[in-house]
């Protein structure tokens, strides 16, 4: 078989890789643009998960107040670039979309017996893809910023009296959707291969500990269903920066359920 596309497969094989194609693109896009904004990424107890944690920045939620004085004045700030990076590389280098975008991106190949449009396969053991290898390193932040997130949607259920400025105990639209979101990461991030590999055993042995042997079995759980919590996690946290940033610009009315 020779020829870029050829195969004696006779179904529509080219949808899946298409599909990949059109909502990874998507994501890129609508993320990139997002991060650049440096703004309507707050409002309320809401905080974008694309901002978060908000090192430096305008709203209430900085941890260190506004752009410092060191930063170059000739690039653009958004407090998004300080830490998207960390989250970002977890899913560039996740074993589920490395699959996905091999194919729909390079075509490496395009699908299971399709030809591929190069003659030589060099593998994840040569330069640049031998950089996959960092992805476990990218895990162990991406746990932690599922911590993150997951506090963030803890303060999402606390707001400020208009009269008084005291905190009250609520919940709103935006809370179901930070909730929602930390949750979905988390499906991701701990049903990853690594994160069962981190806490599977010491030297691929499961270890003779219960508690072990039933968080490494909850992961296992997790990770049949990967695929799923990668796409839902996906839009879940495009979704929820979207949601965030409507109704900063009044766009949208955040609805407090009580």
């Amino acid at each position: 078989m020779s020829g870029f596309g050829n195969t004696s497969r006779n179904d529509i094989w080219w949808v899946r890789p298409l599909l990949v194609f059109l909502g990874l693109s998507s994501f890129i896009v609508y993320a990139t643009w997002a991060a650049l904004q440096g703004e309507h990424y707050a409002i309320g107890p809401y905080l974008s998960p694309f901002y978060s944690p908000e090192i430096f920045g305008s709203s209430p939620h900085s941890w260190f107040g506004p752009k410092p004085s060191w930063w170059p004045m000739v690039l653009p700030f958004s407090p998004a670039m300080l830490i998207l990076w960390a989250p970002g590389g977890m899913r560039f280098t996740c074993y589920y979309y490395r699959g996905a975008y091999y194919k729909s991106f390079w075509a490496d190949p395009p699908a299971c017996a399709v030809s591929e449009p190069r003659k030589t396969y060099l593998g994840e053991n040569s330069f640049p893809l031998i950089m996959q290898n960092i992805h476990r390193y990218f895990l162990y932040l991406a746990v932690i910023f599922v911590f993150f997130l997951a506090h963030d949607a803890w303060k999402a259920m606390w707001f400020a009296d208009p009269l008084t400025g005291e905190q009250t105990f609520g919940v709103g639209v935006g809370t179901l959707v930070l909730t929602l979101n930390a949750t979905l990461l988390g499906g991701y991030t701990f049903g990853c291969h690594s994160f069962r590999h981190l806490i599977g055993g010491f030297k691929d042995r499961l270890s003779k500990s219960p508690v072990q042997r039933k968080l490494y079995n909850c992961a296992s759980c997790l990770n049949r269903r990967h695929m799923n919590w990668a796409w839902f996690s996906l839009f879940g946290v495009m979704f929820a920066d979207l949601y965030v940033r409507l109704c900063s610009m009044g766009i949208w009315t955040d609805w407090r359920i009580f």
